[in-house]
C-alpha cells in the first residue's frame, strides 16, 4: 500500500488500513469489483450518487494502492474493466464480515438498506 500519512507515521494498523480503504464509497468500489469484472458505468449504477468524476479518482487511488487492476481493451468504443488484485480480494471476507455485523448489531439500518434495493 502506497498510500502514507502526511505529517508522519500511522499509530497502527487501523489507522493505515482506513487511510487506504476509508471513505464513503472505496470499501463499496471494492465490494462491486469483487463480484464481477465491471466496466466504469456499470460500477456506477450499483454505488448510486456517486459522480464520475468521483468514481474515476477512488478507482485511480486504489489502482495506485495495489487494490484494483485497470485493463485497458484496444476496441472501439474503448472498453475497460476493473478488477481486484490479490490484496483487493483479500479485502471481501473483511467486507462480508462488516456485512454480517450491521445486519446483526444494526437492524434498523440493514432494513433501510433492504427496502432501498425494492
Amino acid at each position: 500500500m502506497k498510500r502514507s500519512k502526511k505529517n508522519g507515521a500511522y499509530h497502527c494498523e487501523i489507522e493505515a488500513a482506513f487511510a487506504v480503504i476509508g471513505g464513503k464509497w472505496k470499501a463499496g468500489i471494492i465490494w462491486h469489483i469483487g463480484k464481477e469484472r465491471p466496466r466504469f458505468n456499470q460500477l456506477r449504477i450499483p454505488l448510486g450518487t456517486i459522480s464520475p468524476r468521483m468514481l474515476a479518482k477512488q478507482l485511480r487511488e486504489l489502482e495506485s494502492d495495489g487494490l484494483v487492476t485497470r485493463t485497458m481493451y484496444p476496441e472501439i468504443p474503448p472498453r475497460v474493466e476493473y478488477e481486484l488484485t490479490d490484496a483487493g480480494k483479500a479485502l471481501i471476507p473483511i467486507l462480508e464480515e462488516v456485512t454480517r455485523w450491521v445486519r446483526e448489531y444494526c437492524p434498523k439500518t440493514a432494513r433501510q438498506i433492504e427496502k432501498s434495493r425494492e
